[in-house]
């Protein structure tokens, strides 16, 4: 971008998209395929690239004719130094491992250019960012190119609109519209989760939405987070939407006095939240400003604490289970800087490793990216396509019981402080719908799917007998219709209803309706006969509680 466009570059990097660079261009702007061309050039040119650890003062001196890119540059800035690297004549910030020399790569594609809004800036200030991918070769594009095929075929938003599960609108950015099939999604996601409560332990309570800045200030969120907080004043108060549970969870904590006796307490709250996303980050249903978590607080001893871990990473595996994810764990420790004393980290930090020992799941360590108020577990699961997306979280909080002055008597008759554990399993909802639309490529199983059955009339008077089976079917609980289109031919009807991914088609005739049967057929075309309605509803009600992926009963 400097060399061949006279581009002033700001910053570059990855992200899990590919890579990126953000620069400022006087005149124009730039065709994707010249700056395709101009990256095959100076890749062939095999340009060493070397790194150099700068300090403060300076990356100031080396960066001096640059403001923007030395205050971004700054900002990365953790520890004393900050590396850099030199690649030809430019010069940039690193924040990872690169290549010994830019030979490796020979394969390029530019996706886009959009501008950037930088942060503190109220406009992007000229600056456009262009994305891109390369690849050590032809062959590992092709293959990349493959992989975003099948993803955009995949995609939630397609499927979204195709299925009649949900949309957006722009009098609510952000927060999205569920329709009767995306509500029957959303709803069966959330009962499954609460069955879960109820065989461990897990009781639900209900909280506000809207909270006085008192308490976020008191929870130390207005300091933190209050920029991503919507607000209403209501004079001469100031309140907010709710961005998560926790401080009111804390607030329940402490109506009473709490004895050893009632620990563990864990709550479940399925309130919906409310953050201010950047317009720019709305995607879908993976970044909203209006959503609902399975959210839970666990208050626990300290020596309930690795137990009650041990148990959440169980229910994480028997969710994931049931949705056919593979997954491992990420033990992310404390970050600098943090709250509160090393001797209390240590302790929890190897808890957490006891836990996830006992698991018996494949866990990595991750350095330094624990939250400051406590080390954490991650669980990023992979998807159908071999994505990987983080969902599940159990997280240890060693700051609020101490804001809120939380305290139980112990067995001792003392006043002790208990341990706080935020908890999610499915993580977001909606971002959960969006990662399960792609996975099952709207290829939804019987137990979660908003179109189960399609019941087709074939003549003579079996349109009333198709209506009756629809109607049994609805009242056990079954998502059900009947397609009495009389122009269309039953081969067309049987097509539609399985590109419409119904999970079955039932085909009734004269011959069904005298007999009180259905004929039965799979969403991918295998027959599975002629069978009496009521053993069919029978089969039909295990395949849905044992949450089989299954398509034949």
């Amino acid at each position: 971008m400097e060399t061949h466009f006279a581009a002033q570059v700001c910053r570059e990097g990855v992200s899990d998209t590919g890579l990126y660079c953000d620069y400022q261009l006087d005149n124009g702007s730039v065709c994707l395929g010249e700056v395709e061309a101009a990256c095959k050039e100076m890749a062939s040119l095999q340009l060493p690239v070397t790194t150099l650890d700068l300090s403060a003062d300076e990356l100031k001196d080396l960066f001096q004719d640059s403001p923007l890119r030395l205050r971004l540059a700054e900002e990365q800035m953790i520890g004393p130094s900050l590396s850099v690297y030199r690649c030809g004549e430019s010069i940039g910030v690193c924040n990872g491992p690169v290549l010994p020399h830019t030979g490796f790569l020979r394969a390029f594609k530019m996706l886009q250019t959009s501008p950037v809004t930088l942060s503190g800036a109220e406009d992007s200030c000229g600056v456009v960012r262009v994305m891109g991918v390369a690849f050590p070769g032809q062959r590992e594009m092709e293959e990349w190119e493959k992989e975003q095929e099948e993803a955009r075929r995949r995609d939630h938003r397609r499927i979204g609109k195709d299925q009649e599960l949900f949309f957006f609108n722009d009098v609510s950015p952000g927060s999205c519209f569920f329709l009767p099939k995306g509500a029957h999604i959303y709803n069966t996601l959330t009962d499954f989760i609460k069955s879960e409560y109820r065989r461990r332990g897990f009781s639900e309570v209900v909280t506000p939405t809207l909270f006085s800045t008192s308490l976020w200030e008191r929870s130390g969120h207005w300091e933190h987070y209050s920029e991503n907080m919507f607000t209403v004043t209501c004079e001469p108060h100031t309140y907010a939407l709710k961005p998560m549970n926790c401080p009111a969870h804390c607030l329940m904590f402490e109506q009473r006095v709490r004895s050893w006796r009632e620990l563990p307490l864990r709550w479940a709250d399925f309130g919906a939240l409310h953050r201010n996303e950047h317009s720019g980050a709305l995607t879908g249903l993976t970044r909203v400003r209006r959503f609902c978590q399975d959210d839970a607080h666990i208050f626990c001893t300290p020596e309930q604490l690795e137990s009650e871990i041990t148990s959440c990473l169980e229910f994480v595996r028997s969710v994931y289970r049931v949705f056919g994810f593979s997954f491992h764990c990420l033990l992310s420790t404390r970050p600098t800087p943090c709250l509160g004393e090393p001797a209390l980290w240590d302790s929890a930090e190897m808890q957490l490793e006891r836990s996830l020992e006992e698991f018996g799941e494949h866990w990595e360590l991750n350095p330094g990216d624990g939250a400051f108020y406590g080390p954490k577990i991650d669980i990023q699961i992979r998807d159908a396509i071999g994505r990987q997306h983080q969902c599940a979280t159990i997280q240890l909080d060693f700051q609020l019981p101490i804001r809120f002055n939380l305290e139980y008597v112990g067995s001792d008759g003392s006043m002790h402080r208990p341990v706080m554990v935020h908890r999610a399993v499915l993580g977001s909802l909606e971002r959960m719908i969006a990662i399960l639309a792609e996975n099952f490529g709207g290829k939804w199983p019987f137990w979660l799917s908003p179109a189960q059955i399609m019941v087709l009339p074939i003549g003579g008077d079996s349109e009333q007998y198709a209506q009756e089976v629809a109607r049994k079917l609805k009242e056990a609980g079954f998502m059900a219709d009947v397609d009495d289109d009389h122009g269309a031919t039953l081969n067309r009807k049987i097509r539609s209803a399985q590109l419409a991914q119904y999970n079955y088609v039932f085909v009734v005739g004269e011959k069904e309706r005298g007999s009180r049967t259905v004929n039965v057929r799979t969403r991918a075309g295998k027959q599975l006969g002629q069978r009496s309605l009521e053993e069919v509803m029978e089969s039909l009600k295990e395949l849905q509680k044992s949450r089989s992926n299954d398509d034949e009963f």
